[in-house]
């Protein structure tokens, strides 16, 4: 089993930044990749970022450029560091692991982009 829980989010305005925290615990030796997600109001969940076990990203489109993803060596925590944000970044943030086949959610976190 693995424990996710997000930390960071807030209210942050246009063009400013936030740095999003995940912290896993349990058995993180075999977590494979790990993420952040994002879901907005009335839309369905969609992937922000990953990080896989080599270390290799990936990025939206929507966040390329401006969002950056990265983990500590002993994969226990996974950063979100996002900039110049934009309102329709506003939404709710989750961390996602990967292991052994079987994906592991947080409870989110809520990330609000206004002037």
């Amino acid at each position: 089993q693995v424990q996710l829980v997000e930390s960071g989010g807030g209210l942050a305005l246009p063009g400013g930044s936030l740095r999003l925290s995940c912290a896993a615990s349990g058995s993180i030796f075999s977590i494979k990749t790990m993420g952040w997600y994002r879901q907005a109001p009335g839309k369905e969940r969609e992937l922000v970022a990953t990080i896989a076990g080599g270390g290799s990203t990936y990025y939206a489109d929507s966040v390329k450029g401006r969002f950056t993803i990265s983990r500590t060596n002993d994969r226990s925590t996974v950063y979100l560091q996002m900039n110049s944000l934009k309102p329709e970044d506003t939404a709710v943030y989750y961390c996602k692991a990967t292991r052994v086949l079987t994906d592991y959610w947080g409870q989110g976190t809520q990330v609000t982009v206004s002037s």
